[in-house]
């Protein structure tokens, strides 16, 4: 992942932190006041406000040199409850020093034994939390990543039973891909088989859902392993790389994709980067799509009832309509939307292929004859007919924002560069739902707005489209 300092997220954490910190401060003086007998004394010299004010700030850098924001994917428990260890006792002694410099003296030994339990203690809570609520969500296939190993020696097996004593981490592996043709079908370890050669690569990272690509094996090794790498990067597929690092052998530069050196459980790797994948971070826009997404279903049920009526008033067949989309990295599902058409519409499509008026894999025509009578073509000016898809949201399919989930068939006539956009979670909406004329644009232009969503993504970007989606709602912008 991505490293999480200078994020929203970061913020985030800092804040809850460092309220947790000051917290157990209170805490603690209000316990020091209220013990029986002598215990319980407190003299009113030294000022413990600018004690409380000393701590929040020798804590907030303590944070920051000890590294307390790793990511909760690659990270162990005891990493974490070494950190915080690591930090409360580095923030101690900040905080004497401090305090020698500004001559504040006699403050309760007792006192800050107590808060320091207390610290530890409910900072090590907080993370516990964090790590096992990520940690039960992975274990029922929640944020899973698929990981397909290049390699199938000593370092794929290292780096397969590295994922498989790290269960808890969500991390898959969907097999292994050698040199020549001549080893597929081989066991590599603990069941994982060769499934592949490299001249099936490609083909491979098209057909399967695959988050990451673990070279483990030397780079050098491999024909044309420069084409392999811009392909995956163009594709918007993580790639790591475990040393000895011979991408310098190649003269390879990456054109999109960030560099990072990580350690993936336990594994050095120099990590190849596309896509906005701060797990921090998505984790708050994930939070936001449930609550969000929970608030509008509900506040839309009357809405929802009413255009489910009307449907079925004025035309035959089901209220919704299902139809196969892809998502996050390929992975198929069912999307859900307010039936427009009529209930053969997918059939009548043959008919009228030549009047398709969009270039590029998609369907599209202006005065389209199977939208049923003055309800469809309402639903599909205000974009309404896409509100079933909360239920997608709420299934964790998609996104409120994001890049529109497409059919299968549109993605196989897809250019490799275009199938980046499947590298973020589909979402209700994106760039091209509130673009003027958006009708208009040509494929490539609706595929360059999807990847600039995806290359500036942010979470102040996220809400902004939200609310220019609900202008253009008003406004009927939609066809």
């Amino acid at each position: 992942m991505l490293r999480e300092h200078g994020t929203i997220t970061t913020e985030v954490q800092k804040v809850l932190d460092i309220a947790i910190t000051a917290s157990s401060f209170i805490a603690a003086y209000y316990i020091k006041r209220n013990l029986p007998g002598a215990w319980g004394h407190l003299s009113i010299e030294p000022n413990y406000y600018v004690v409380l004010l000393m701590i929040i700030i020798t804590w907030y850098i303590s944070f920051q040199w000890t590294g307390m924001y790793i990511s909760y994917r690659i990270s162990t428990f005891w990493e974490f409850l070494s950190i915080i260890i690591k930090s409360v006792f580095l923030g101690l002694v900040l905080l004497n020093i401090g305090l020698y410099v500004i001559h504040l003296q006699d403050i309760s030994r007792l006192l800050m034994g107590i808060f320091l339990a207390l610290n530890i203690f409910l900072l090590t809570l907080s993370k516990f939390m964090v790590f096992m609520l990520l940690r039960r969500l992975r274990a029922r296939g929640v944020n899973t990543r698929n990981v397909l190993v290049i390699g199938s020696r000593e370092r794929a097996i290292d780096l397969i039973r590295s994922v498989e004593n790290h269960r808890g981490t969500g991390y898959k592996i969907l097999g292994c891909f050698d040199l020549t043709a001549d080893m597929v079908g081989n066991t590599v370890v603990n069941g994982h088989k060769v499934i592949g050669s490299m001249g099936e690569l490609e083909q491979y990272l098209i057909d399967n859902v695959v988050d990451e690509l673990v070279f483990a094996i030397p780079l050098r090794l491999i024909v044309y392993a420069d084409r392999y790498l811009s392909m995956a990067e163009s594709m918007g597929v993580k790639v790591r790389i475990i040393p000895d690092w011979q991408i310098h052998y190649l003269m390879y530069q990456p054109g999109i994709a960030h560099i990072q050196f990580e350690d993936f459980l336990g594994v050095s790797t120099m990590a190849l980067q596309t896509t906005p994948q701060n797990e921090g971070k998505l984790f708050i826009k994930t939070l936001m799509d449930y609550g969000a997404g929970f608030f509008f279903l509900v506040l839309s049920l009357p809405l929802l009832i009413v255009i489910s009526a009307a449907i079925k008033l004025i035309s035959k067949g089901p209220v919704l309509y299902k139809q196969e989309r892809l998502g996050l990295n390929g992975r198929k599902f069912m999307v859900y939307k307010f039936r427009t058409m009529v209930d053969n519409a997918d059939e009548l499509q043959k008919e009228l292929m030549e009047m398709n008026e969009a270039d590029g894999p998609v369907f599209k025509i202006k005065n389209d004859p199977r939208i049923i009578t003055w309800v469809g073509v309402l639903l599909r000016k205000t974009s309404l007919d896409e509100l079933p898809q909360l239920i997608n949201v709420l299934r964790g399919e998609m996104s409120l924002v994001g890049p529109r989930p497409p059919i299968p068939s549109e993605v196989g006539e897809y250019s490799i560069w275009q199938r980046r956009r499947l590298s973020m979670k589909p979402g209700l909406t994106c760039i091209w739902q509130i673009s003027p004329r958006r009708n208009d644009l040509s494929f490539d232009d609706w595929m360059k707005m999807d990847l600039k969503y995806i290359d500036t993504w942010s979470l102040f970007n996220d809400v902004k489209l939200l609310v220019l989606t609900a202008k253009a709602v008003l406004m009927g912008s939609g066809r």
